[in-house]
């Protein structure tokens, strides 16, 4: 997620720094590609923390220890 938003960074760079519209047209359509991308990312990134349990994310959960979960 942090690679779109610098994406986008650069691409509204990019829009303050060049004047011509031929340019700006496609800059602005990759700038929003990259808002999409980020909101997708996001709605993906709540989907699994939402279905995340201790049981699936072991590797990651230090409450996880020999099999068992500890809440």
């Amino acid at each position: 997620m942090a690679a779109e938003q610098k994406a986008r960074t650069t691409y509204d760079n990019i829009l303050a720094l060049v004047d011509d519209e031929e340019i700006k047209k496609p800059i602005r359509f990759l700038r929003e590609r990259e808002i999409v991308h980020y909101q997708r990312f996001a709605e993906a990134l709540e989907i699994v923390k939402k279905n995340l349990n201790c049981e699936n994310y072991y590797a990651f959960n230090p409450a996880f220890k020999n099999g068992k979960c500890r809440r």
